[in-house]
């Protein structure tokens, strides 16, 4: 197994005429937290689905633990995933909602329980989905990414409607995986944030504008991470 958990290489998306991503190649490497940036429309959200296996790429390919996504026997093991956009079956209760995920995954029953721990979810698990927050939704989320015990996690904007305690919440959680083995790749808008949390950064419009540790990118206390992305992508056309 190589030290790199995600590697995209050469990756090209185009439906028809727009080309969403063009010639991006990145690694994310093991134990390590990556911030995936970038703006609007900038080819984030396709990346994370090419990925893991949602779209096909028109040219290029990524690998995950050195295989494509396709490819890889008992996937959830590999890979947990929650993107913005997952929705849930609005009538069942959390617990429902992780017990058909870990019917998928192939996994035993007390992985909900202990899923529902880990996000701090155990109070709610009987309570119908309809009735979340949209911080909670994102908990949960999180659970269901979690349920095969993967050693990567591919988030979309995970922090998307959670309160200070819980973005504070989900900072610790993260870290304490990076800290455990796990690799995380995570795309994020809340800059500041993700300052606090990542190891590496990768920024695209369309292309890849830098790829490498945040210490290489932010190199004096005067700098942070949201003024040297804001130096990276305005100018660069889409």
């Amino acid at each position: 197994m190589n030290d790199n958990a995600i590697e995209v290489r050469g990756l090209t998306k185009r439906y028809g005429q727009r080309v969403a991503v063009e010639e991006l190649s990145f690694v994310v490497p093991r134990g390590s937290i990556v911030g995936l940036l970038g703006p609007n429309g900038a080819g984030k959200s396709t990346t994370l689905r090419t990925i893991v296996g949602l779209l096909k790429p028109t040219i290029g390919d990524s690998l995950i633990d050195g295989a494509p996504f396709a490819a890889l026997e008992n996937p959830a093991a590999h890979v947990g995933v929650h993107m913005d956009g997952f929705g849930f079956e609005a009538g069942i209760t959390a617990r429902r909602h992780l017990e058909i995920t870990r019917l998928a995954a192939g996994v035993p029953r007390s992985r909900v329980d202990a899923v529902l721990e880990e996000v701090g979810l155990a109070a709610d698990a009987r309570r119908r989905v309809k009735t979340f927050s949209t911080g909670m939704a994102q908990r949960l989320g999180l659970a269901a990414a979690l349920i095969g015990s993967p050693r990567t996690l591919v988030l979309d904007e995970p922090a998307n409607g959670l309160d200070p305690d819980g973005i504070r919440w989900l900072r610790r959680f993260l870290r304490g995986y990076a800290e455990r083995g796990g690799t995380v790749l995570i795309s994020s808008h809340q800059l500041a944030e993700l300052e606090q949390v990542v190891d590496e950064v990768v920024v695209i419009k369309r292309r890849a504008l830098f790829a490498g540790r945040l210490e290489d990118l932010v190199t004096n206390e005067s700098d942070s991470l949201e003024s040297k992305y804001f130096d990276l992508v305005e100018g660069v056309s889409a």
